[in-house]
Parts: structure tokens; sequence; C-alpha cells
């Protein structure tokens, strides 16, 4: 058999169904052979909305995305969603060509040591040497991919090697189990916790699992412990319940972090320290539980004094069964919290002011959306509101990246978002900067007649940088930029163009746009002069209060 006909194969049985990439003289083969297989090739723009989308693939069906580019430029452009999958724990494969390895076709035109860059960016990268290890090769590649922590890989396939013969043999699939976590750092956790006065639960990006979200539900309902989530971790359990306190949007000052303060053990579920910390531990402070997958990696302010290892899920089983609800416990506080952020969180959701506030662009969207329907953010300033004001009801329904937090990756994420629910509306919500960075993929969006709204929040600058340098009292300074027509530059791609001039027209344009099938691009001017004095100063005397 063909060596690119045996990959391919590897990947069908590996049960993939489809390959995002931008193809390269180098992978003519592979090209051949995934035409005559059942695996769709997603063509792209640029390699990097290619791994974006293969990198929301993994993160949403727990299956690695696949991706594919070229040697040199291409394989490059594959860093920064590799780094995006590696740290926000989503499973994705890379396929990269390269020159002949066994005889020079064009010296060293080209050629860089693509295995080698991708290694601190990936749990596994290897150049196949040999046609008739691809199988094998092929299955460690999903099976490191989709291990915990989930994240990215790499193959190498040299174009001499694909057009080798080579003996058709397929390795099957075999699974893992996650061992159960040991049962005595069970009883220490619950001895903790009983022993604590104001417990607090953390839910991070690790417990975002279906699996994982009636069990913490289980524990919150029969412990009454409030919780909080980080940005990654937000929706696992329906944000209406009534011990949710909030997601950790800000570093510090906020109303969640005044609870966060005043608990004296933090049950950490699923979260580690490479998505911003919501808090940082200090010796002689609070107490925390670790409860992962893997053991916490020490760190100056993360250093838990107790490891739950093992499936998280039942961790919670466990933690739930054996858990009684104490007398000492003393949630009034947390109670108090909860008010003051219901409250806080009302303020500004009926300003019809025009251009738009973000909070009133939430309230909006939240008014107009159902459980299911799915937000896909870019990265910026109006992240932190979405992360704190928009309220989840269902998990993995407000995707957004707090790990690497890369621009340009909110509107690829969104086209792989519809294409693996075509029943549900998909929004992206971008700055206009992010989406400046991968607009060209408006092009496959409408070419694969996606169902899809990309709202623009148009300031004209770089917003989040501007709050950061108002914050530290500079004056304003290269952030500022001009943008093209965005009506103009959607409908030249076949999508639709729209740019309200008021609060009401933006809402009938909205309802226009979950109405109507295709690709919408609304570009709505949006109303930062708000953040520095709500997000930096308000916030931090509000809480004081506390």
């Amino acid at each position: 058999m063909k060596a690119a006909d045996l990959f391919i194969k590897a990947l069908e049985n590996e049960g993939v169904k489809y390959i995002f990439g931008v193809p390269g003289e180098e992978n003519i083969d592979i090209l051949q052979s995934i035409k005559a297989s059942n695996i769709k090739l997603i063509l792209t723009r640029h390699e990097q909305g290619a791994g974006f989308m293969a990198a929301t693939y993994g993160r949403l069906t727990g299956q690695p995305g696949v991706c594919l580019s070229t040697l040199g430029p291409g394989a490059t452009n594959l860093m920064t969603p590799a780094a995006y999958a590696q740290l926000g724990g989503m499973p994705m494969v890379m396929i990269t060509g390269q020159k002949p390895i066994k005889k020079s076709k064009q010296a060293r035109f080209q050629i860089i040591d693509v295995v080698e860059m991708m290694r601190p960016v990936t749990k596994f990268t290897k150049q196949i040497v040999d046609a008739n290890v691809i199988a094998s090769n092929v299955r460690e590649a999903f099976r490191i991919a989709i291990q915990e922590k989930p994240g990215a890989v790499h193959l190498e396939l040299p174009e001499d090697i694909a057009q080798e013969d080579c003996e058709a043999y397929i390795y099957e699939v075999v699974g893992h189990t996650i061992p159960h976590p040991d049962l005595s750092a069970i009883d220490k956790a619950v001895e903790l916790i009983e022993k604590a006065k104001m417990p607090l639960i953390l839910i991070g990006a690790g417990a975002n699992r279906k699996i994982t979200c009636e069990a913490l539900k289980h524990l919150v309902d029969a412990s009454g412990i409030y919780f909080f989530t980080t940005q990654m971790g937000k929706g696992v359990i329906d944000e209406r319940h009534p011990q949710y306190l909030g997601t950790a949007a800000l570093s510090s000052d906020d109303f969640l972090h005044a609870a966060i303060d005043e608990a004296d053990l933090i049950i950490n579920i699923g979260h580690d320290v490479i998505e911003k910390p919501p808090f940082f531990m200090s010796h002689g402070g609070k107490k925390v539980i670790h409860i992962n997958f893997d053991p916490a990696e020490v760190d100056p302010v993360y250093f838990p004094q107790l490891n739950v290892v093992g499936d998280i899920t039942k961790a919670i089983e466990d933690l739930a069964e054996k858990l009684t609800i104490k007398e000492n416990w003393d949630f009034s506080f947390f109670k108090r919290v909860k008010e003051k952020v219901s409250l806080h969180l009302s303020k500004y959701i009926d300003d019809e002011r025009f251009p738009m506030l973000p909070q009133r662009l939430v309230h909006v969207l939240r008014e107009h959306l159902q459980a299911e329907d799915i937000i896909t953010l870019d990265n910026g300033i109006y992240k932190i509101w979405f992360a704190r004001n928009y309220t989840c009801y269902k998990p993995n329904t407000l995707l957004l990246d707090n790990a690497l937090a890369s621009m340009g990756a909110g509107m690829p994420s969104a086209m792989a978002v519809n294409m693996l629910n075509p029943d549900k509306h998909v929004i992206s919500v971008c700055g206009d900067g992010g989406f400046m960075m991968n607009s060209q993929e408006l092009e496959t969006a409408v070419r694969l007649q996606l169902n899809l709204i990309i709202i623009i929040l148009n300031d004209g600058a770089y917003g989040m940088i501007k709050w950061k340098q108002e914050a530290m009292g500079f004056e304003n300074f290269g952030l500022d930029y001009q943008n093209p027509d965005f009506v103009m530059y959607a409908e030249s791609f076949g999508a639709y163009g729209y740019r309200p001039h008021s609060d009401l027209e933006f809402r009938e344009v909205l309802k226009k746009c979950l109405n109507t099938k295709g690709v919408h691009v609304i570009d709505l001017p949006v109303d930062y002069s708000l953040n520095h004095s709500i997000l930096n100063v308000k916030l931090k005397e509000k809480t004081k209060e506390l």
C-alpha cells in the first residue's frame, strides 16, 4: 500500500471526519489519499484558521481535531494554534509536510527543523522516517493527544516517505481508563472541608466535561457550598444556581475576590495555573485542595496542601457521598457577596445609549439566545464583560480562551462550532483588531455555507491595551487604527453586512440574522468609556465596603 494511503487509513481508523488545512506541494500525495477517503478536507485561507478550527473541534468533541500544512511557512503558521490547544487542554493533531529526506530535492529551500520548533508547544512531535511505522505513529499521536491533560501533537510526513510502498497494517484503537482517586485522599479532603468555616468551590477548565456537570451539581446541592468558576469553567453548572458567585474575569478587586479572600479553604476542581489564576496562595494563608487528573505543580503562588489525583468525576461523587453539612460552616458573607453581584450586574443592562455599552450587548444577546445556543469570543476587553456578565445555562455555550488568550481565534472557533452544531445559533463576538487577524476566513465560512453571526465591536483601537494604559496613568499612545468598511468587506465575500445606528436597530438586525441562514457580519460601534471607572475604580471601592 502507498504510504500516504496508509496514513489516511490510519486517520479514518481514529474516527477522523475532517482535516482542516492549507496543503502544499509536499502534501500532494496526502491530498490524493484524502480525495479517495471518507474524510472531508476543509480548505481554509490561512493555516492559523485551520489550527483554531481543529483545536475547537477537539475542545467540543474530546477527540483530536486534525489540521494540515506544508513545510516551512505553512508549519510556522500553525505555531499559535498549537500553543492555543496545548495550553487550553484541547486535543489536536497537526500534520506537516517536508522535502524528501533521503535525497536532496531543492537543497535547503524552505527547510527548517519543524519537529524541534514544535517541541515547546506540543505533547509529542515526530518526523516519520519509515513508511512501515506510520500506523503505530498515528495511533500513538492520537493516544497522547487525548490523554489527560489533552493537548497538541505533531507528525511530519516527508514527501518521499509519503510515496513509499509499505505494509498495510492498522492498529486497533484502544481506550484507557483514568484511575480513581485514592480513598485516603478523599477522606483527608472530607476532613479538611468539614473542619473549615468558609469552604468555597472553584471550577476550572479541567472540570468542563459533560460527565462532570451532574456530579458537580449534586455536590453543590447536597452540601450547600458556594462555587465560582474560571473563565474556561463557565457553564459547567447552570449559572442561575443560587450558590453561584460568579466568574473570575479580573485578577483582583472584584466582588468575587472578596469572597475568595474570606474563604479559609478553596476546593479547586479542574483548575491549574496555566489558565490565568483567580487567586494567589501565600504561606500561612488559606488552604487549598487540588482535585485534578494530575498533581499540582508546585509554584510560588500555588502549592496546595492536598492533592486528590485521578478521575475528577469520581472524586466529586465520592466527596458528595461522604460529606455531611456542618454547623460550623458560615456562608453568610458569601450570601451577601451574591446579593451585591446580582445588583452590580443589573446596572446598565437597560441603558440604550449608542454606541452600545458592552454590558448592554451582553444583556441583549442573553435575552435573544436559547440555553443551547453558543457564543465564541475572540480576545479583548469585552471578554471580561462577557465572562462576568453573561449567564451560561449550559456547558460550553460561551467559548473563550484564557490560557494562551490569542487574538484571531474567535471566528475560526465559531466556524468549527457551527459545523458541529448546525441546529444551534452560533455567534462570534470579536473586537475589530482580533477580527482582522483572520478575517480572510469569511470566504471559508461562506463557501462552507455556514450559518453564523459575527459581531465586530468597533472602537478603532486595541481597546484592551488602551484600558491598561489608562489604569497605569499613561496617555493613550500607539493603539489607534483605521478599519475597512466592514459592511462592504463582508459583502465582497458573499456574506451579509449590517451597520446599525441605534440600540433598537441593532436588536432588529440581530433578530433578522437569527432567523436568516447564511453568514452575517454586524459592524457594531462600542462604547468603552466606562471600562476604567467601573473595572479599576468603582469595583475596588465597592468591594472594600463588604
